[in-house]
């Protein structure tokens, strides 16, 4: 009787942390997404600064007070994430689950590897919690339909790097014996990188063709960038097209913490656990 009751108000604790946390509906769930995007703000704020030299000279022991300060906060939040969740390696494997984890290994790091801090801006992408906090649920079926059209074009999209792949080794070749060395073509390699800047249009001019033959492939390969950028975009959209998703609620599953399910959903679609 005793350890049944253990066992409940323990079941209750963590039912509590994990509607705190994880849960944006209630009001406590809400405050305290706010409280989190505010100090991620802040921490990150007080990283750039550092990284100004005169505000560091003037101001460095209270910047560096205050990234430790957020860290340790934010280690006692993920350890509490990883308490409150049925399976916390699944959470630990997920993308806000890797995104917390790297929101506070780069000070621990920096006790080793000096600078090393200033990948704290990784940070900034745990903000993007707020489209739960106030409820832009239509923004997370976009995202939804998004990453869903992306998935389906992974094989197209494959296949069409490794050809851009090709073509650059082409190109790098044919450029690397046509100039030269003495027209900056000194390698393969660098040939190569001078393909890339021009088939995706972008044009540093650090290195460019001197003689004829060079030119015309170079205005060739100009006239092929723009058909290229082309391709991708229009995979992307078929599949955006076919698409397709229902009205979905900021409930997280309190065993995995998936998001994203339907609003009518009672079971978690990525464990088959029950909702709250």
């Amino acid at each position: 009787m005793n350890s049944h009751r253990q066992r409940s108000t323990g079941n209750s604790w963590k039912v509590l942390l994990h509607e705190i946390i994880f849960e944006a509906d209630t009001r406590a769930g809400k405050c305290f997404d706010i409280v989190l995007i505010l100090s991620i703000g802040i921490s990150v704020i007080a990283v750039m600064l550092d990284s100004v030299e005169s505000i560091r000279a003037e101001y460095g022991g209270i910047l560096y007070f205050i990234e430790w300060l957020f860290t340790l906060l934010f280690s006692l939040e993920y350890i509490l994430r990883l308490i409150c969740v049925g399976q916390p390696l699944r959470y630990a494997r997920s993308f806000f689950g890797i995104v917390d984890l790297l929101a506070i290994l780069p000070t621990y790091l920096s006790l080793f590897l000096p600078g090393s801090r200033y990948l704290l801006v990784i940070r900034i992408l745990r903000v993007l919690r707020i489209f739960r906090v106030f409820k832009l649920v239509q923004y997370l079926g976009e995202a939804r339909i998004l990453l869903k059209a992306l998935r389906a074009s992974r094989r197209k999209i494959v296949v069409f790097l490794f050809t851009v792949l090709t073509m650059v080794v082409i190109f790098g070749s044919l450029m690397y014996l046509i100039e030269g060395a003495d027209n900056g073509f000194t390698s393969i390699p660098r040939s190569m990188y001078w393909a890339i800047v021009t088939l995706t249009t972008v044009g540093y001019g650090d290195i460019s063709p001197q003689t004829n033959v060079g030119q015309a492939i170079a205005a060739m390969i100009m006239i092929m960038g723009y058909g290229i950028i082309a391709v991708p975009t229009g995979i992307v959209t078929v599949e955006l097209s076919r698409a397709n998703t229902a009205d979905i609620t900021t409930q997280a599953c309190p065993e995995c913490s998936a998001e994203g399910h339907d609003e009518n959903a009672v079971f978690c679609k990525y464990c088959a656990a029950r909702l709250n």
